[in-house]
This record gives C-alpha cells, structure tokens and sequence, in this order.
C-alpha cells in the first residue's frame, strides 16, 4: 500500500508538473467578449500588488494554419518577452529555441502540429502561413476572407499531446498586427505568484478588486476537469488498498483463531496450571499485536527504502525533463 501510493503521488506530481508548462498560476480575462482594453487602472492595480512576482500580457485567437498544401486548425498566442518568467515553457523546447523578439516573424509551434504538418525548424524556403478569418457580415469574397501572415518556426516544444497540438506562440506585437487589435487591446493577463502563497485566496481578491467585468481564474480552475480526474484517481486507489488491507487484517485474526483451535490442549494445560482466562487471552493479544506490529514495522521499511531508491533513479536520469522534452 506504501509503495502504490507513494507511486501514486508521484504520478500527481509529475502530472501536475504538466501543467508549470502549460498554464499560469492565474489568468485574467474578459467576462463580456473575446478582448478588452488593458488600462492604466488594471496595470496599476497588478503592478502593486506584492504577491505578484511577474505578469505577462497574451493574445489568444483560433487561427487557421496552412504549410505545403497541408492545413491545421489551432491557436495563435502572442506572448510578451515576461512570458518565460511565468510558465517554463522554454525548459520543454525539444528542437531550436525559444521566441527571440528581435527576430521578426518568428514562430514557436507544439510537436503536434510539427508532425501533422511536417513542420521542420528553420526552414525558410517555405514559411508557415497563420489565417485569421477577417470581422464583418454580409458579402464575403472567398479571395480576400483572411488577415494573413507569413512566419518562420524557430523552436518546437513539447508536453501534454493537447497542449503540444494548441498553441503557436508568436511576440504580441505581431499577434496584434495580424488580427488588426487597437494599442492596448488583448485577451488576457496571465500572472505568475510569488512561492508558497494561496492562489485561491489571491484569485478571489483580485477579482474583488477588478470588478465583474473580469474572469479571475486559477490553474485549478482553468483545468478543473485534469484535476478532478487526479484526485479521483488517488480516492480509488486509496479505497482499494484499504479494502487489501482490511483483508489483511482479518487474515490475522483467522490466524490467531486457527492457532487457539490448534493450541486447545495446551490451553487446557495452562488453566490447570492456574492461569487465568483473562492472561490466557493476553498471550493472543500480544501475538496478534506482535504479527501486525512487526509486519507493518518490515513492511513499511520495505517500502521506504524501495521508494527512495526509484526516487533516486528518477532523479539520476530526470525523467520529469526528459519526458517533458519528448526524448522519452
């Protein structure tokens, strides 16, 4: 039961370390619409807050990719040159390197869409063209219907087969000249806490703080269906091992009510002798106890040392980057 356990937490763990890549300890978006205007007020109210340690402003939009004849649906992200400080997107880049906002252009793709499109870095005789379907009603004409922009991939990552399959990253600044957004206008804010502080507690102040026009999420809430799923998993593991244990104990009990059966003529012998009923039933006290005790005594360090050891290999080979790279 230790050992699956530990195992179990673990896996949590890694899992959860999934998520560092991926998402931000809180974001912020609009509760009306896809945008809305970052303001002097908003900037002020984020940088002031000291349980802030680094925030990043993003542009997130559904795109429409084309390479080679070949064609993909995702998202576009534009992130700012913070964005790095606030998930460690840039510790899972499998080939290339992360965004360079001098570089104009330039692109960072997932593992997924690379080989849905056959993607390849650096490869500039056939750059990746993003599509974004232009705003308007009435009268469409099929030969002017997307904003269009030409970019090269300079960098690939990996993680979860949805996240590597989402997102191309892109500077904010071309993100807005693709979708025509004003100076100020974006889709989110996503903030990085400093260590060890309650994201629940800081998420419901800030939203307190910035009105109902905002959406203040956690990464628990972003990804409220992944967690769900962890924690059920851990309880039905839990239950499990208990009802194995439980069985367990009630083997011991048989055990020791066989042994009294088996021992009936001794038993007899001892009364004889002058023992009482009460010390006859101690000795099966302190054998049951001495069964279980050393058992779980053995058992338990077992197991402690069996997990310290795969801790150790774990950490020798770092599975958790190596995984996260997709080298494994």
């Amino acid at each position: 039961m230790f050992i699956i356990l530990s195992g179990f937490s673990g896996l949590r763990t890694f899992s959860y370390s999934l998520l560092d890549v991926s998402d931000p300890d809180i974001k912020i978006t609009s509760n009306k619409g896809k945008t809305f205007l970052y303001t002097d007020e908003v900037h002020q109210a984020l940088i002031n807050n000291t349980s802030i340690k680094a925030t990043s402003k993003i542009i997130e939009e559904r795109v429409f990719l084309e390479y080679n004849d070949k064609n993909e649906i995702a998202y576009i992200k534009g992130v700012e040159e913070s964005y790095t400080s606030i998930t460690d997107i840039d510790s899972v880049i499998s080939l290339g390197n992360w965004l360079d906002l001098d570089q104009p252009n330039t692109a960072v793709v997932g593992n997924g869409i690379s080989r849905k499109l056959s993607l390849g870095v650096l490869n500039y005789g056939a750059p990746l063209t993003i599509m974004v379907p232009k705003p308007g009603v009435g009268f469409i004409n099929p030969n002017n219907a997307f904003y269009k922009k030409d970019v090269q991939i300079v960098g690939l990552y990996s993680g979860t087969e949805e996240f590597e399959s989402k997102f191309v990253f892109v500077s904010i600044n071309e993100a807005k000249n693709l979708l025509n957004f004003d100076e100020n206008q974006i889709t989110g804010v996503e903030i990085k806490l400093k260590d060890n502080l309650d994201a629940d507690l800081f998420s419901e102040q800030l939203q307190k703080q910035l009105g109902d026009q905002f959406k203040v999420q956690t990464k628990q809430q972003l990804n409220e269906v992944f967690y769900k799923v962890i924690n059920t998993e851990n309880f039905v593991s839990y239950l499990i091992f208990t009802l194995i244990v439980i069985i367990a104990l009630f083997n011991v009990i048989g055990a020791i009510i066989m042994m009294i059966i088996d021992k009936k003529s001794n038993l007899k012998t001892l009364f004889s002798l002058g023992a009482s009923i009460k010390e006859i039933k101690k000795v099966f006290i302190l054998q049951g106890f001495l069964l279980t005790f050393l058992g779980m005594i053995i058992g338990l360090s077992l197991g402690i040392l069996i997990v310290f050891y795969s801790e150790g290999i774990w950490h020798i080979y770092d599975y958790p980057k190596l995984c996260l790279s997709g080298r494994i």
